[in-house]
């Protein structure tokens, strides 16, 4: 059968990049076919996606793309999730896209709760509560009279931006309007007593479409410019951990996915959402995942911590490498410093190495004072903060999880792994590392009838792809500094 050829285009906090996906002889093979960095711009006091500049990065991909490939049979966008632009009537954007660590959203939590309770918006929506959410960014531009929020016609997440801008057709896609916290799970709709109890207009939400969904050929003028021939664009699990949960190669329901990146997204597959006062208490959230499951998880600041250190270092004239940082960190002692690597210390960029030497001291804990030991403290907390969200997820679900698939760029990290297996006591299989883009042509080559269902691509998964088994080890140790970490609060 002739390769057949989907290209992802996959945005991160951190790096966007278009991936050539190539199907053949049961396997798939990537190609990356352009990379890009990607991040905030500070304008004045607030941080704003360069939008725009993101927009070229993908038409330049989409012309290399059409001279790599041959002919494309698809393509989808994913992204990260909660942050949106804003259209009038004519279809324009009305300003820069905000960043969701900009600190417009700081009291919002607070403010949102004086007019509808914590219980109630939960109840509603399922969603875990953070700042950085959607809806919390609606409500910090409704109560500061912002006036691109009086103009707006239309709301349209990151990945349904770009897709109206690809396409024309304004839609909102699944899984992606599940992390808005505007979204009520068992309505099945948009949470309209939510938003209407925080006075955020409801015109501005956009019919919802299912991934797998075609939404339109590509624009005539931007396939005239790449040669292309009439393109179907798909709606992929357009939130970035919906595309990567699907190419999790798990064999079985009952596992533990973490989608290992900036952010790290502990959870599990389900079928219906859970909403319960437990998982309330346990800051839980319910978000749309492919073929009608839920992806039951906990948001946690993954290798963010690292992320920023190693900017400091580099601004400050010390460069290094990933590979390095995690040479340096497992020559480290153990368990020297712990944090919560979710805490609202750490939430804003900058002065990164600060912010952790001053949180260890305010609770009793020596700081880091090496390049080591700053990466091994933030490794090991991060592995801490999986065992208690798993443990926290086996109690609300009711049932043990057997082993942790993860996935994404950060299961390279083997030393991260090893920790995770050691901290949770259970088997981690990590891989494969491009699993968004692999979950975005996954779900495009469904929408095509290429593949039939979710089971039979994360077959594909396992055909195409190498996984790494890390067994766990050291449970004592690791108890002792769990028990340790669970009284930084």
């Amino acid at each position: 059968m002739t390769a057949e050829h989907y290209l992802a285009i996959d945005l991160g906090a951190e790096s966007g990049r278009l991936i050539l996906g190539s199907l053949e002889g049961g396997r798939l093979s990537l190609e990356e076919i352009h990379r890009f960095p990607n991040g905030p711009v500070r304008i004045h006091d607030h941080l704003h996606w360069d939008v725009l500049r993101m927009w070229n990065e993908i038409l330049h991909g989409l012309r290399l793309a059409a001279r790599s490939s041959g002919g494309l049979t698809s393509l989808g966008v994913d992204t990260w999730g909660v942050d949106f632009g804003l259209l009038d009537q004519a279809g324009n954007l009305i300003g820069n896209p905000y960043h969701y660590r900009d600190s417009r959203t700081d009291g919002m939590l607070e403010a949102a709760f004086e007019r509808l309770p914590r219980q109630e918006i939960y109840r509603q929506t399922g969603i875990q509560f953070m700042q950085i959410n959607s809806l919390y960014q609606l409500y910090a531009m409704q109560l500061g009279n912002a006036p691109a929020l009086e103009f707006a016609d239309a709301l349209l997440t990151m990945p349904d931006l770009f897709n109206f801008w690809l396409t024309g057709r304004k839609a909102s896609e699944f899984t992606i309007a599940t992390t808005t916290q505007c979204y009520n799970p068992i309505a099945a709709d948009w949470a309209w007593k939510v938003l209407s109890a925080l006075d955020i207009p409801s015109r501005l939400f956009q019919p919802i479409v299912q991934p797998g969904v075609v939404l339109e050929s590509l624009r005539w003028d931007i396939a005239q410019e790449g040669d292309f021939a009439p393109l179907p664009v798909v709606a992929v699990g357009s939130h970035d951990t919906a595309s990567a949960v699907a190419a999790v190669p798990a064999e079985s329901g009952r596992v533990v996915f973490i989608s290992s990146g900036t952010w790290s997204l502990v959870g599990s597959e389900i079928p219906q959402p859970v909403i319960s006062e437990q998982s309330l208490g346990f800051n839980f959230t319910n978000e749309g995942g492919i073929g009608g499951t839920f992806r039951f998880l906990k948001n946690i600041s993954g290798l963010w911590l690292v992320q920023e250190c190693r900017r400091a270092w580099a601004a400050a004239g010390q460069e290094y490498s990933y590979a390095e940082l995690t040479r340096l960190a497992a020559e480290a002692p153990a368990f020297h410093s712990l944090v919560d690597p979710s805490a609202p210390d750490f939430l804003h960029p900058g002065e990164m190495p600060e912010r952790i030497g001053r949180y260890c001291l305010k609770r009793g804990q020596p700081a880091p004072t090496g390049v080591g030991q700053f990466v091994r403290c933030a490794l090991e907390s991060l592995a801490l903060a999986y065992r208690k969200a798993i443990s926290q997820m086996e109690q609300a679900l009711g049932y043990s999880l057997e082993a942790v698939h993860i996935v994404g760029g950060g299961s390279q990290n083997r030393l991260l792994n090893q920790f995770t297996a050691d901290a949770t006591g259970k088997p981690v299989i990590a891989g494969p590392v491009e699993a968004t883009a692999i979950g975005n042509l996954l779900v495009q080559a469904m929408a095509m009838n290429r593949l039939s269902s979710l089971a039979e691509a994360r077959q594909l998964v396992r055909r195409s792809f190498p996984l790494e088994v890390f067994e766990p080890g050291r449970r004592d140790a690791w108890q002792e500094a769990y028990e340790r970490w669970l009284r930084l609060d």
